[in-house]
């Protein structure tokens, strides 16, 4: 339910900020606006004060919505009211009232993402776990507990890293643009500062976005190898395993982390470990036999092959170190446009490596995919989910501004035209790019749908 609720929220915000903006526009521009709809289809309410004002409703399908000005292009219009037509405004203001949606929307994101800084989020603090073994993260001499408190491209100017979030979105758009970076690292206690360098220019993949930081080499944030709750009967209960104990060493090695035990539970299904640990401040040495599972990560021939991790039914690794990050009214709204802008330009660059064939289609995402993370930033907190609403409106806003027939920014083109030639684009035109634009639209939706599905079922 809750992921219900904070879908229509979500849809229901950018659907309404997205045609304020042009309704709002319009007004001030001097245009007649006859109806302000949220959703398609058939009418579940509706308002209007009388017959000469605008009329407010909402649609059975609140999958996007619609201004509809008076316009000489869609009917007859009183002479007494010409003057109020969209299609008799100058240039300026038709592009005003067409740019007046996404400008709305990005405008809203710099608000929300403001406001998630303002309220403050609590997040893992900038403490990395041991890197892959061989990864570029390993081969920049990073270890189990590296705190990295700056980042920099150009080894001058430094940015601080307030939390592993912040650390991981810096580190999207260095490898986006396959940027070397450099990183101040010390260690957990603040001594040892060090500068290592992360060559980023190495990265085989094209794609920018969570397996990257797996390419990377980097794993989740540092958390102590100690054992949370233990399912009765399985292999850790078995063992003699309880919760809270500390595991020290595993077949002789040492265990620096509760990364690092995983990976060493699941490097060896049906073989006897032989583990070392404290229980309150008592050592132990128990013999721990993971169980053979199939691999739920594994694809293509290694899953035909029925690859096998061990599980020893037991959560591993304590809570990592969190701060809560938050920041005043007025250096919040600036990190809030910064953050706005720097996914804007993202986005259009994301956008661009999928059509030349950089980066694959399967970053586009559905309703299904916006439905489940709305859910989950709902339930993380405010501070989530407002930051969630901001990402989501920057993407409207940004799509919308796509030189796609159907589209605003398909009609900023035909401005553009306009501008150059000094003459419209001609009705047939028009209806040529209108149905090409809703093929394109259609296919957009359609690889989105997919892909939405495709994450839903796990393959």
């Amino acid at each position: 339910m809750t992921t219900v609720i904070a879908f229509i929220v979500t849809l229901g915000i950018l659907i309404v900020v997205h045609e304020f903006g042009h309704y709002q526009v319009a007004r001030w521009c001097g245009v007649k606006v006859l109806k302000f709809s949220v959703g398609f289809g058939k009418t579940l309410w509706r308002h209007q004060r009388s017959p000469a004002d605008t009329e407010f409703a909402v649609g059975l399908l609140p999958l996007g919505g619609y201004v509809k000005m008076l316009d000489e292009r869609e009917g007859p219009v009183d002479a007494s009211e010409v003057s109020q037509a969209f299609n008799r405004q100058s240039l300026w203001k038709r592009t005003a009232i067409v740019s007046a949606g996404p400008a709305a929307n990005l405008l809203l994101a710099v608000v929300l993402y403001g406001a998630a800084h303002g309220l403050g989020v609590d997040e893992p603090k900038a403490v990395l776990s041991a890197p892959v073994a061989g990864s570029l993260a390993e081969r920049a001499d990073l270890r189990s507990g590296d705190w990295v408190r700056a980042v920099s491209i150009d080894g001058v100017s430094w940015d601080e890293v307030a939390s592993l979030p912040t650390l991981h979105w810096q580190l999207m758009q260095a490898a986006l643009q396959k940027q070397s970076m450099q990183w101040r690292v010390s260690a957990r206690d603040g001594t040892a500062m060090r500068v290592v360098t992360l060559d980023l220019g190495r990265l085989t993949s094209n794609d920018v976005g969570p397996q990257t930081l797996r390419d990377i080499g980097l794993g989740p944030a540092f958390s102590p190898p100690t054992m949370g709750r233990v399912s009765p009967g399985g292999a850790a209960d078995l063992a003699g395993l309880r919760e809270g104990d500390r595991v020290l060493q595993v077949n002789g090695e040492a265990v620096v982390d509760a990364t690092t035990l995983r990976q060493r539970i699941r490097a060896q299904p049906g073989q006897t470990m032989t583990w070392s640990v404290t229980r309150q401040g008592e050592p132990l040495t128990l013999a721990v036999r993971p169980k053979a599972v199939a691999d739920a990560n594994a694809r293509g021939d290694a899953k035909a092959s029925a690859a096998t991790v061990g599980r020893i039914d037991a959560a591993v690794g304590g809570a990592p170190e969190m701060v809560t990050v938050r920041h005043g009214l007025v250096d919040a709204l600036w990190l809030g446009a910064v953050r706005t802008w720097e996914v804007s330009a993202m986005t259009v660059r994301m956008i661009g490596r999928m059509l030349v064939g950089e980066a694959s289609i399967k970053n586009l995402s559905g309703p299904l995919t916006i439905a489940d993370v709305a859910g989950q930033s709902a339930q993380r907190g405010a501070s989530y989910f407002l930051g969630f609403l901001a990402l989501v409106s920057v993407s409207l806003g940004v799509l919308n501004l796509l030189p796609l027939p159907m589209l605003d920014g398909g009609h900023l083109m035909y401005y553009l035209f306009e501008a150059v030639s000094g003459r419209p684009v001609s009705d047939v035109w028009l209806q040529r790019l209108q149905r090409g634009g809703a093929v394109l639209l259609l296919l957009m939706m359609t690889v989105a749908l997919s892909n939405d599905l495709t994450r839903l079922f796990g393959h």
